[in-house]
């Protein structure tokens, strides 16, 4: 039996959700696609400028796919982004090279981002997050994105490239702005894409010192790590350097302090898992993390595009066909994820894969890191809040680009601190 062409399928429509759709209303509609698959035993939809696969085996089948990848430098072009600061770091981001040249780089990085590599900045984490609640005074309400979420993912990534803190702040700014690199709407507002291109040319002004300095002065961190690697014969050019840092700048920062926000946000609604997890941090922390990986990424959809004719389940998709990897839909699966509409952090994650950060060579590398964060911030407040509730309706972001929340409003109740 032959397959059937894409364009011939029956599929339901997926508009992709507006300025509007956010927090209960990015649920509702996203639960509904989901409830629709299920009834037609569907796992595609159809949008006006891509494909949406919506299961998980399919989105990892896509992600790991030799025939697939992902889409920017024709996203930049179709937005006349041709040349410029963020033309060159778009052809050197790791999400836009492939093959030999990929494997190379990603060989060069991964060194410094495995889980024993990692450890080294547990301490760290553990000193930023003491400075951050110290600053708090004993509040009993405030913004947990401000006080907490926003600033501990920078901090974090100024150790690991060796920066001192203080340039905390100016690495948030330049995270935040790049990454909307990826966000369609943001790119097709001039005066975002102005600045955005601006921010990419402060940041290489900032690093090329900093690679300079460590040059001639190691340090215990991950710029000497890649330049050390240079040295021992790999052909890592400056800019190459500098675009890897700036890669897990722009990856580290805004996904870690969304999917912080998130978990904790959870969390706050489910007050008994909350003191479960504060009865045994050991077992239900680490759970705690996954299931909110799962429960609510902050990288609903992953793009792709086929560089050939590619037949999956008597489907034929044409050479150039547009993907749109959806994890949310596919961190639901009712045929991997047991109940997969509650948010319960006891279920043992073990065996279960999301999507969340990716799969194929395009697994985000910076994974371990902002697991170790955000395990080390939940034991943190369990040892420090006894409960907590939401002081005021969240802020949510766009899930277009990285679904993160602008603000939270907590109300605590503390915990005696144990000596």
């Amino acid at each position: 039996m032959s397959p059937t062409p894409l364009d011939q399928l029956d599929l339901p429509e997926f508009p992709m959700p507006g300025p509007e759709i956010r927090g209960e209303a990015w649920h509702e509609m996203m639960d509904g696609i989901i409830e629709e698959s299920a009834e037609s035993d569907v796992w595609l939809a159809r949008n006006p400028i891509a494909t949406l696969v919506a299961d998980r085996e399919a989105g990892e089948f896509f992600l790991r796919s030799r025939s697939a990848r992902f889409p920017g430098e024709y996203l930049y072009e179709a937005f006349g982004i041709t040349e410029g600061p963020l033309h060159e770091q778009i052809h050197h981001n790791l999400l836009n090279t492939e093959g030999d040249s990929h494997r190379r780089l990603r060989g060069l990085v991964n060194p410094s981002l495995t889980p024993k590599a990692v450890e080294k900045y547990r301490p760290g984490i553990r000193g930023f997050l003491a400075e951050l609640w110290d600053r708090l005074g004993g509040a009993t309400e405030f913004d947990f994105v401000e006080a907490i979420a926003k600033p501990l993912p920078a901090l974090t990534i100024a150790r690991v490239m060796g920066a001192p803190p203080e340039d905390a702040p100016k690495l948030w700014d330049w995270s935040n702005w790049i990454q909307q690199q990826f966000d369609p709407v943001a790119l097709a507002d001039p005066g975002v894409l102005e600045t955005i291109q601006g921010k990419v040319v402060e940041f290489h002004d900032w690093i090329r010192p900093m690679v300079a300095a460590k040059r001639g002065n190691p340090g215990d961190d991950m710029v000497t790590e890649l330049i050390a690697a240079e040295e021992e014969g790999e052909k890592l050019t400056d800019v190459e350097l500098e675009n890897l840092v700036l890669n897990v700048l722009v990856g580290g920062v805004d996904t870690t302090q969304s999917q912080l926000s998130h978990i904790v946000r959870l969390l706050a609604l489910n007050p008994d898992q909350w003191q479960a997890l504060r009865e045994d941090p050991e077992t239900l922390v680490p759970r705690a993390v996954e299931e909110g990986i799962r429960y609510e990424p902050i990288t609903p959809f992953t793009a792709r595009m086929l560089t050939e004719e590619v037949e999956y389940r008597d489907v034929l998709f044409p050479e150039g066909t547009p993907l749109i990897i959806c994890a949310y839909t596919a961190n639901r699966d009712p045929a991997v994820f047991p109940d997969p509409g509650e948010f319960d952090i006891t279920k043992d994650p073990a065996g279960t894969r999301t999507l969340t950060f990716g799969a194929g060579i395009h697994y985000c590398a910076g994974t371990n890191l902002a697991k170790l964060e955000l395990n080390e911030a939940l034991t943190f407040l369990a040892d420090r809040v006894d409960s907590f509730e939401i002081a005021a309706e969240p802020a949510y972001a766009s899930p277009v680009g990285i679904y993160g929340i602008d603000s939270l409003e907590l109300r605590i109740t503390p915990a005696q601190v144990p000596a």
